[in-house]
């Protein structure tokens, strides 16, 4: 049987991206259910902002959550953008730069750099109800590309690249980014907890 978890974001890219992982399970946007979510980031880790919108988002629809907050992590700028990454590079945070004025922006930043190491971070929270709340966080390793490559994805996707494959995470199937990135590993941990609670008679 079906189940619904309500995400805590409005990116359909990212919905599409965790329906795949959480194949069992009816996973929507707040505004599918004519429910306007807007969350200000103002945590200090990945882990704050994310149960910070799981808190949120639940008060709205007290049914169950799902809720992320990832970003890039580049070592040799100190591991910026980090949780800012969603705002990076913007004079206004209330209005962000699109993914491709973002990747141009980083790009400026690293052009003097020879060490491009980097990963990407996904912190993922489930609140089930009031009480019960589970968390996981992981991670993809890589470097920064010196161009963009790759149409698939979104945000970072097209300037991380994956030694392993010889290509960018943008570059990828879908299949082959479930298997390997952050959210993917993080959402497979969350959908283990989930399994053994569908062996429960409530959630």
């Amino acid at each position: 049987m079906s189940r619904t978890l309500y995400i805590a974001s409005n990116n359909r890219g990212k919905q599409r991206e965790l329906q795949r992982i959480f194949s069992g399970y009816d996973l929507r946007l707040p505004s599918q259910a004519g429910i306007f979510f807007s969350y200000k980031e103002e945590g200090e880790s990945f882990l704050a902002n994310a149960d910070g919108k799981a808190q949120a988002l639940y008060r709205l629809v007290k049914q169950p959550v799902l809720a992320d907050d990832s970003g890039l992590c580049v070592k040799s700028l100190g591991g910026s953008p980090g949780i800012y990454s969603a705002r990076y590079g913007a004079a206004d945070p209330e209005h962000p730069l699109s993914d491709r004025e973002r990747n141009s922006y980083l790009l400026s930043q690293m052009q003097s750099e020879q060490h491009r190491t980097a990963c990407f971070v996904c912190c993922m929270v489930l609140k089930l109800d009031e009480y019960r709340v589970f968390t996981a966080q992981e991670t993809l390793q890589g470097e920064i590309a010196a161009t963009p490559r790759g149409t698939a994805g979104f945000g970072y996707d097209p300037l991380f690249y994956l030694p392993e494959f010889a290509c960018t995470v943008a570059e990828l199937s879908a299949e082959q980014k479930d298997t390997v990135s952050h959210r993917g590993k993080a959402a497979r941990a969350i959908q283990v907890i989930l399994q053994h609670l569908g062996d429960q008679e409530t959630w």
